[in-house]
């Protein structure tokens, strides 16, 4: 199990940017590539159990026999991410520098970088890492010592980090992890996700007209939305620039052309919305690693279920008839109305015993309230009518022999025989329609002979009609 936890010296008061700087080692087979000469005065080794004052680059670990956590893969979980095994040298020294560029002057950043004690036994000498943010020529602008690293007996990733200010007129500054414990037995980590992220004012956004930051619609709910901005009077000229992510905030990309303090959001198609906006002074405007994040409102446009009560159907009188509704959706629930002569009318497929004609009405409902309809008609009839004659000469009148009514969901069974006897057409499970042909031939005049089986125990019809030309 991994477990994390952020150990960070001072707390920005303010909001958040997302990260100007997020070296998180790669991913890939093992072992990963070794790093630059300049970033690190250890040795790269490809063992996975590196000695004192080597390091590797991994993805996961094994049983070294040192009395060490067997990482399944980077901070985060991700069985192909790496992170960096580092096994102190004897002496203090640096064992990560970096020099991070392309950073705001002027600007309070939080650096951060996640760390663990790869000992889970107690004896041994317990990691101490010194972080300090200097300037090119070697002034320290901020430092930050995490302290005797401790011993857990889980797999638990501890973020380290602090808070700075880049000096006017410097957009790069370099990053150093010092070991200040000595090496020998014990005194072995991993670093992973090491992040840059600007700090600045109180930004937040909201929904114009509502107290709540999420709002949900349903499906083909045309509303427009405007999204407001409140940035800290810090700002003498602000620049504003929203953003959409589709992911829950995983990812974030910029609207084109919505550059003002709101936003007004179009109707959209089904899906989780998340909007924010990102702030920086105008001067900064063309540097995104300048900008902070407002706290982010949620437009969720709730698809609705497909709702379907089925083809309208036929029912003698006094006999019942199963309603066949369907609903496709996720946490869709459903009734129907009214619920009069229905066995249940929560039942999907209930069943109906109409004494008359009536409609019926499938509601089906998400979590969200979203409501889908749609009716069938149930028809109630005393008899079957059997007309006694057609005339199928091409007239377009009276051409067929139909049985109105007689649905092909009565399950009923229908045959027609000729004077001899011998079955010229036959119906089961569809619409009984006749044009007067056998096997592409027309039928002669005369009388045919009607048999029509029910196989819900009604008793038979039997008769006689004439065919006509």
């Amino acid at each position: 199990m991994l477990y994390a936890s952020a150990c960070i010296a001072q707390l920005c008061t303010g909001s958040l940017g997302d990260p100007s700087v997020n070296i998180t080692f790669g991913s890939g087979p093992n072992p990963g590539n070794p790093l630059s000469a300049a970033t690190t005065n250890y040795q790269y080794t490809t063992d996975p159990c590196p000695v004192n004052g080597y390091y590797t680059i991994a993805n996961s670990g094994v049983d070294c026999m040192y009395g060490w956590h067997i990482l399944p893969g980077d901070h985060t979980g991700n069985p192909s991410g790496y992170y960096m095994l580092v096994d102190a040298s004897f002496d203090p020294s640096d064992f990560y520098l970096d020099t991070v560029k392309n950073l705001c002057p002027n600007t309070t950043y939080q650096f951060a970088a996640w760390v663990i004690n790869m000992k889970y036994v107690t004896q041994g000498i317990r990691p101490n890492i010194t972080f300090k943010v200097e300037t090119e020529t070697g002034s320290v602008i901020q430092s930050f010592t995490t302290g005797d690293i401790p011993v857990e007996q889980e797999i638990q990733w501890k973020q380290y980090g602090f808070y700075f200010t880049t000096p006017a007129n410097m957009q790069a500054v370099v990053l150093r992890m010092t070991n200040t414990a000595p090496g020998g037995d014990g005194n072995d980590l991993a670093l992973d996700d090491i992040t840059f992220r600007p700090c600045g004012p109180v930004i937040t956004s909201k929904i114009d007209g509502f107290t709540e930051d999420t709002v949900v619609v349903c499906q083909g709910d045309s509303t427009v939305f405007t999204f407001t901005a409140e940035a800290s009077s810090a700002y003498v000229n602000p620049s504003y620039q929203w953003q959409l992510s589709r992911d829950s905030g995983s990812s974030w990309s910029d609207i084109p052309g919505a550059l003002s303090v709101s936003y007004s959001r179009k109707a959209t198609g089904p899906g989780d919305y998340r909007y924010r906006v990102a702030v920086t002074d105008q001067r900064y405007s063309g540097n995104v690693s300048c900008r902070i994040s407002s706290s982010g409102v949620r437009i969720i446009d709730q698809a609705r279920a497909f709702v379907n009560a089925g083809s309208d159907r036929i029912v003698f009188k006094g006999d019942t008839v199963h309603l066949d509704g369907t609903i496709t959706g996720q946490n869709v629930s459903w009734y129907w109305s009214p619920p009069d002569y229905l066995s249940d009318s929560r039942s999907i497929d209930p069943v109906a015993s109409p004494p008359n004609d009536i409609e019926y009405i499938l509601y089906g409902q998400s979590i969200f309230g979203c409501v889908s309809i749609d009716t069938v008609d149930l028809k109630v009839i005393n008899a079957i009518y059997v007309p006694n004659a057609f005339t199928p000469n091409g007239d377009n009148i009276n051409d067929h022999w139909h049985i109105p009514y007689l649905e092909p969901l009565s399950g009923a069974s229908i045959m027609v025989y000729n004077r001899y006897g011998q079955l010229v057409y036959h119906a089961m499970g569809r619409t009984v329609d006749w044009d007067g042909t056998f096997k592409g031939g027309e039928q002669p005049s005369g009388t045919y002979v009607y048999h029509i089986h029910f196989k819900k125990g009604r008793k038979d019809m039997k008769g006689t009609f004439q065919l006509v030309r």
